[in-house]
């Protein structure tokens, strides 16, 4: 398992990434200074955006450089930031504050080098996806169950699993259920890829 490394130069921050980390068992070193930091190689780096002040750019793009993943937490994650991060090889972006199921998730996800963004940010980015009427929607979503169907469209159209729950009045779990068999069988790995394919 690749090393995790914290970095914040807020201690409340640190405090509830740690006791995040300690509910699941993993195990983590605290980094305490810029210049540590940027010695870092080969690990999964949770830093603080706020934290990288000015220097914040060039200091992601050398982590990325030196083969880390980088999970970037910011205490108001935006539109904007997420856009620009992505760019720059940033493979996880959120709340600095989420919950321990989503740190837990995020940390998971970036484990076998895929892209995690909180839920909020992909549902933006997805509404962002220039629409087209896909005239083979009703043959891409062939292979779905009628429930499954119903929930893939709604994942396309941005929603997040709560708000699919409530419009469709089943559980959060139960959408999530739904949706991993639908990427499944659609053959794309989360729902972003789910949107471009159906838009």
């Amino acid at each position: 398992m690749q090393q995790i490394i914290l970095y914040s130069d807020d201690i409340n921050l640190l405090s509830h990434w740690e006791k995040a980390l300690k509910k699941e068992q993993y195990a983590y070193t605290v980094v305490d200074d810029i210049e540590s930091l940027q010695h870092i190689k080969g690990s999964l780096v949770i830093v603080n955006y706020e934290s990288l002040g000015k220097a914040g750019f060039s200091i992601i793009r050398q982590l990325v450089k030196q083969q880390n993943y980088l999970l970037l937490l910011h205490r108001t994650p935006n539109i904007k930031i997420a856009k620009s991060i992505l760019g720059f090889g940033i493979i996880g972006y959120g709340n600095a504050l989420m919950r321990d199921h989503l740190f837990k998730s995020a940390i998971e996800t970036l484990k076998e080098n895929m892209i995690w963004l909180a839920p909020e940010i992909t549902s933006q980015l997805i509404i962002e996806i220039p629409s087209s009427d896909n005239e083979n929607e009703e043959d891409l979503l062939s292979p779905l169950s009628k429930r499954e169907k119903e929930v893939a469209l709604l994942l396309k159209d941005g929603l997040t699993y709560n708000e699919i729950a409530d419009r469709l009045n089943i559980s959060a779990r139960t959408v999530k259920a739904h949706a991993q068999a639908i990427y499944k069988k659609l053959g794309v790995s989360d729902r972003i890829g789910l949107a471009l394919l159906l838009r």
